[in-house]
């Protein structure tokens, strides 16, 4: 070829190569030679190949003038030997052919020629030079930074962009050749598909006006279009590249597979086709179809990726009540039974803290939701199936655990649901699908509610109710049978008939109680009565004539007036609906001075206990009745709280049982009743006792009595007798011990801050309920705060500043002579002075009484200085121990709020170690001696399957037991209540301090406790015994490690000895304990004993460390669980030896889950998202980088221990993470998490670049990296969207040396916006 290009000016160079191209064409030179020229002096010329502005000028030039075949060759071998961008080529013919593929019908079919070749080779094109300026081209051509608005303009994501382009104009024109684009919602294409007027007098080449010939075209070229785009769907490198497209950009996905589907409903020519179906279309776009897996290439890997992607485990079934699988929900039945724990009240609710497990398990087990309400469901009737036959105690739980299966586990359920139709609902209202199909794909969680309530109806065991509900599970059943059979039956009939006096048999069940819960949540409707089995009696066998009903909460809303018969009929039925409460609310509001007093009792009656569906309606009017608002026409010089004493001292008196407390803390409503109390005792503590009202019972009450009420009752709701934090030397407080009152009000502030809740959240929030959203400090209440400061002082340093003469000082005078008013003294005083010399002499009892007609607050600050005189006057003889325990109990009775000083004091006492011992002897202190070695005994019984050695009791024997002299005088205390009404609300405050104290005594003061009090009630033994048992645990850590080791041994079954072998839920928690369920006390399950002693273990991070051990131990143990190991040698050796090893490995993989899930249970109940976050942050890289030998597993089992090992740690740090910090962004915890994850993965990936050392095996560190990675792609994706952009890429690069390129690409490919254009180039290189 005689032209030739020379080095010119840029402006003519093009202008050159125009006329080399068209001398070529008219001359017919060979396209490869032209190529070779061309390529040749563009080198020349100094042109950097592939060249953008040569790919303008060829297809400028063949669009239309020179639309003749030898220039479609010329191009496409430019294509091929790379002197032009083969993805640009593509680009810009797709904005000239598609638009004129009816007027050049060849030209489209040669575009989608050079599609087939070079649209599916990335590879070379994004490793090739000018790669950015040619992607940077492609958008200018396309305008796809405009078009899917993305922020982020990298090249990597320009690719992503340009294959669902090029996919999508494909579909656009097959639409519009079928006359299909006028039903999409659009009714247009976003690509140009038509010609431009300029366009329409091009010229027609290639024989195009035979309209015969090009009518056969134009449908052939229809379908190769729709082939080319299942190929793009089909083929391994697009087919990823566009589920990137899904995953980054949903709502432009969504309308591509609405179109697509559109296309493959109404398309003939797909009807006529041999090879594309509808189905095949829809099959592409599935949810299923396209996923971003790796692809394991050894058997442990193919086996890890087997056991993540079932979801569920293989090892043995259960004995829990006959449950198969009930191992995957394990962790609930842990925090369930953790949140009975009534020795503390959680400041926040357990529905959120449920609604995050249950998303954390569904994720990480990769179950449907039905399978997750099943085992939610499983679960919590296990609870109540502990307590069906509880021993008797102080302490009931039976409520409690009703309140957890009908209202929260509900709660959580309906917070569940409903997040995903807000979701939806947020969707629809901007305008976007959002893949819509998909959504309802995901979940369609209320559905799933509806099967696992059918499922449950198969595990009768579980389902018998507690004598204590089984009336209301008969109404429910017959609820059901009457609605069936036709009669209207309003609420009100079962207000009053017993079901024992219907002519049929109407036996319910657990079931049908949870049915009516859902149903009066509105997450169910009345169909459910129709179920298989549900209702088994015959529809001829009801009854045709109902009785008539007496007063009850129907009459009630009919307008009927408050009778005592009716309060009486209201106060022990619950109410069904929230209408029912907000009457009983407005009539305490506006009712009569006696109407008040019964609405109060009627809301703290059976509505609070059993209203399982209104029932946090129900605590939140309380709380609103007991902060009530300032009446516009007061004036009035003291506080308006003053007249409301008597309301307040019904509600205080309704709410003060152990089970109500529980109820408003698992609601998590504790700080807002703080907040609401803290006026109350402000007000009242500052009101003289000449302030009284009369009942009508005739009973007069006091500012005192009403004070005391309402001060104990918050003094229930935080560790008033622990220091606080800033007070604390030495070890640090357990978890528990931090709860303060400043922090009870920061929770109150925050949760009323944070009420913008979505919509369907407010529509269950009732009309009545508004409530001041002004935060609370503890400055408000000055006498309040001098009191917590003063108690503060008592526990951290002895006592000192009483001066004499002061108001404090008659007061504390005062009290000495009430208490001791009967000991004949003389002149001697027992009130402390400062010159050690006596400054009055003992008043008269009158006189004490009237000095005593002071404020509460002021009796409160005197009441140390009392407690010390008396304790000291006790130990040097002036005071009988029985003298101190009359006058102390005198005291409390006087005003009971001064109990709270007497457990600080005597608290603080105990632990400073200065006093002598009192001497148990029965004469002077009373004697455990009778039943201390039943104790004994009994104890060791309790711990019998932990192998905890107990500290024997035998040398307390041979001489009088001792206990600290404040402890001493403590316990003399409590002993002389008696078990009745009047003394049940001082015994709710003291009780559970006697127990905390004795807990935390040497060893055998706790024993010594129960013993005495086992004395005097005897049918409270079993409890008492119990509680002694726990001591055990409280200075022993060894002990706490055994009983760790048995934990895991009896829920993975490796006890040998055990007679629950199989593990799981049954063998961890067993029956609860006491001697209902085997006719003796029996041995209590490690998980029930250690769910009751966590809390006083203080060294969080020892905790941690050994179960981390412990897990270690039992990945070794499970290795070779059911065979013994020189046999598992021997079988490794024969011909089956690979055969064994495989299905060896996956059985011990599930249950190595199991291991991991318990492991994580424990860390996050014993020390909440604090311990998860210095496991996760400090002692897990810690462990990788110290040294662990491996040398005594041998080397078949050593290899494969290291490589289990490292898989149960990703499985333990996904599960403490998703239990600590969720798997969505919803929770407050999950703000946390950005920073610890972050830091984790920055450690996984210095390891991977070689700047950390590590000490573990390396096949635990390789199983532990693509272990944790794996887990986090396929079960918490959310969680890589927060992870640094950095971070990821180096976690992708180190992966990628492993060979592991299919797990970077998943790890990029769910990494968001950011981390999609590096997993597109990363699926683009794996082609080769």
């Amino acid at each position: 070829m005689a032209v030739s290009v020379q080095r010119q000016q840029p402006s003519h160079l093009w202008d050159t190569v125009l006329e080399l191209t068209k001398s070529a064409q008219d001359k017919n030179i060979d396209p490869l030679i032209w190529a070779i020229q061309l390529s040749s002096s563009l080198n020349s010329a100094g042109v950097s190949l592939p060249s953008v502005e040569l790919a303008h000028l060829l297809v400028s030039h063949i669009c239309w003038a020179n639309n003749v075949p030898i220039t479609w060759k010329f191009l496409e071998k430019a294509v091929t030997v790379r002197i032009v961008p083969p993805m640009l080529v593509l680009a810009l013919l797709s904005t000239r052919v598609i638009p004129n593929r009816q007027l050049h019908p060849a030209a489209y079919r040669l575009y989608m020629e050079l599609l087939k070749r070079h649209a599916f080779s990335l590879a070379s094109q994004i490793n090739g030079p000018n790669y950015q300026k040619i992607m940077s081209s492609i958008d200018g051509v396309l305008h796809m930074s405009q078009l899917y608005g993305l922020q982020v303009c990298e090249p990597g994501i320009l690719l992503v962009e340009f294959v669902l382009s090029i996919v999508w104009q494909l579909l656009d024109a097959s639409l519009d050749d079928e006359g299909l684009l006028e039903l999409t919602p659009e009714k247009k294409s976003r690509w140009p598909t038509r010609p431009q007027d300029m366009e329409l007098d091009g010229q027609d080449c290639f024989g195009e006006k035979r309209s015969e010939y090009n009518e056969g075209l134009h449908k052939a070229n229809t379908l190769m279009a729709i082939e080319l785009i299942v190929e793009f769907l089909k083929n391994k490198v697009t087919s990823k590249i566009l589920y990137l497209a899904r995953l980054n950009m949903p709502s432009h996905w969504a309308g591509f597979v609405q179109q697509l589907q559109l296309l493959g409903a109404n398309s003939s020519v797909i009807r006529s086709s041999k090879h594309v179906t509808p189905e095949v279309l829809l099959q592409l776009t599935s949810d299923t179809r396209i996923i971003l897996s790796r692809e394991f290439k050894t058997i442990s890997q193919q086996d890890f990726h087997a056991v993540l992607a079932s979801g569920s485990l293989v090892s043995s079934p259960c004995q829990s009540h006959g449950v198969t699988n009930s191992s995957l929900w394990l962790p609930i039945d842990l925090f369930l039974e953790d949140a009975m724990d009534k020795s503390l009240v959680a400041p926040t609710g357990a529905v959120e803290a449920l609604v995050g497990l249950v998303k954390a398990l569904q994720a990480v087990n990769g179950t449907t939701w039905h399978a997750a309400f099943l085992g939610l469901w499983i679960a919590a009737l296990r609870l109540v199936q502990r307590e069906r036959d509880p021993s008797e105690g102080p302490v009931p739980r039976l409520d409690t655990c009703l309140c957890m299966l009908l209202s929260i586990t509900i709660r959580a359920i309906t917070n569940i649901i409903e997040e995903e139709e807000c979701e939806i609902l947020e969707e629809t209202e901007h305008g976007s699908t959002n893949q819509r199909t998909e959504k309802q794909a995901l979940g369609l969680s209320r559905k799933d509610l509806i099967t696992s309530l059918q499922l449950l109806g198969d595990y009768d065991g579980l389902l018998t109710p507690p004598q204590h509900v089984s009336s209301a599970a008969n109404q429910a059943a017959a609820k059901a049978m009457l609605f069936i059979s036709g009669l209207t039956v309003s609420n009100g009939y079962f207000d009053s008939v017993s079901v024992s006096d219907m002519p049929v048999n109407c036996s319910g069940n657990m079931r049908h109680l949870i049915v009516e819960a859902c149903i009066a949540r509105n997450l169910l409707d009345t169909s459910a009565y129709f179920w298989p089995g549900y209702v088994s009696t015959c529809s001829n066998q009801v009854p045709r004539n109902v009785p008539s009903q007496l007063p009850g909460w129907s009459s009630l809303m009919k307008g009927s007036p408050l009778t005592p018969l009716m309060v009486n009929a209201l106060v022990a039925t619950p109410a069904s609906s929230l209408a029912e409460i907000e009457k009983i609310y407005e009539i305490a509001v506006n009712g009569s001075d006696d109407e008040k007093i019964s609405a109060a009792n009627i809301l703290c009656g059976a509505s609070l206990n059993r209203g399982w569906s209104i029932q946090e309606h129900t605590c939140l009017f309380i709380i609103k009745l007991l902060s009530p608002p300032v009446p516009a026409d007061y004036s009035g010089s003291d506080s308006h709280l003053i007249s409301y004493a008597p309301l307040f001292n019904a509600l205080l008196a309704g709410i003060t049982s152990v089970d109500s407390v529980q109820m408003f803390s698992l609601h998590g409503l504790v700080p807002l009743l703080a907040g609401a109390l803290m006026p109350i005792c402000e007000v009242l503590g500052s009101s003289v006792p000449s302030i009284s009202w009369t009942l009508t019972t005739g009973e007069e009450l006091s500012c005192h009595a009403v004070f005391s009420n309402a001060f104990t009752l918050l003094l229930r709701l935080w560790r008033y007798d622990h220091a606080t934090l800033e007070n604390v030397v030495g070890d640090l407080p357990t978890v528990g011990s931090l709860l303060t009152l400043e922090y009870l009000l920061l929770v109150r502030n925050s949760q009323l801050a944070s009420k913008s809740l979505n919509r369907l959240k407010c529509k269950r929030i009732s009309k009545f309920l508004n409530f001041s959203f002004e935060p609370i400090i503890l400055d408000s209440f000055p006498k309040l705060k001098l009191w917590y400061q003063q108690n503060q002082k008592c526990i951290c340093s002895t006592l000192s500043g009483l001066v004499l003469g002061t108001s404090v000082h008659q007061i504390v005078d005062a009290l000495l002579n009430m208490m001791f008013r009967k000991i004949n003294r003389g002149s001697q005083s027992l009130t402390p002075s400062t010159s050690g010399s006596s400054s009055s002499s003992v008043s008269g009892t009158d006189d004490a009484y009237t000095r005593l007609k002071v404020p509460a607050w002021d009796i409160l600050e005197a009441t140390p200085f009392v407690l010390d005189a008396a304790l000291t006057a006790c130990a040097h003889g002036r005071v009988s121990p029985r003298e101190l325990a009359t006058g102390l109990k005198d005291l409390a009775d006087y005003l009971p709020a001064t109990l709270a000083t007497i457990v600080s004091y005597f608290s603080a006492e105990v632990t400073r170690g200065i006093w002598k011992p009192a001497y148990m002897n029965g004469t002077d202190w009373p004697s455990p001696a009778a039943n201390l070695s039943s104790v004994e005994q009994q104890i060791k019984k309790i711990l019998a399957t932990t192998g905890v050695d107990v500290p024997s009791l035998a040398a307390v024997g041979s001489s009088p037991a001792t206990l600290p002299l404040p402890l001493a005088a403590f316990l003399s205390l409590t002993i002389t209540y008696k078990l009745d009404k009047s003394s049940e609300r001082a015994l709710m405050l003291i009780g559970p301090a006697m127990s905390s104290l004795g807990n935390h005594c040497p060893w055998p003061c706790m024993p010594i406790i129960a013993s005495l009090w086992a004395q005097k009630v005897k049918r409270w033994s079993d409890y008492l015994v119990f509680s002694a048992s726990k001591t055990v645990f409280h200075h022993n850590n060894d002990a706490v490690v055994q009983l760790l080791k048995s934990c895991f041994t009896s829920a993975l079954g490796l006890s040998s000895s055990n007679v629950n072998c199989n593990g799981g839920v049954g063998s961890l928690l067993g029956h609860g304990f006491g001697s209902h369920f085997y006719g003796g006390i029996s041995p209590v399950a490690p998980g029930f004993l250690y769910l009751r002693v966590h809390r006083s273990v203080r060294n969080g991070i020892f905790l941690s460390e050994e179960i981390v051990s412990l897990l270690m131990l039992s990945v070794r143990e499970i290795a070779n669980c059911g065979v013994p190991k020189e046999k598992a040698e021997k079988l490794r050796k024969t011909k089956y030896g690979m055969r064994y090893r495989q299905v060896s490995f996956a059985a011990a993989l599930s249950r190595i889950k199991l291991a991991a899930s318990l492991g994580a249970s424990l860390v996050w109940i014993s020390g909440g998202s604090n311990l998860v976050q210095s496991l996760i942050k400090e002692i897990l890289p810690s462990w990788f980088i110290s040294a662990h030998g491996s040398e005594q597993e041998g080397p078949e089992s050593g290899g494969m221990v290291a490589m289990l090992r490292g898989y149960a740690l990703a499985y333990f740090a996904v599960f403490c993470g998703t239990f600590a910090w969720g798997v969505d962004s919803v929770s407050r915890e999950s703000q946390r998490r950005p920073s610890f994850l972050g830091a984790h993965l920055d450690f996984l990936a210095n390891a991977l670049d070689g700047n950390i050392s590590l000490g573990c095996d390396w096949a635990t560190w390789r199983a532990y990296v693509m272990g944790f990675v794996s887990l986090m792609v396929g079960c918490t994706g959310k969680w890589v969207l927060e992870v640094d952009m950095d971070v990821l890429k180096r976690l992708t690069k180190g992966l990628r040396q492993w060979d592991e390129e299919e797990l970077a690409i998943a790890l990029l490919g769910v990494g968001g916006v950011g981390a999609m254009g590096a997993a597109a180039e990363l699926i683009a290189e794996t082609e080769r």
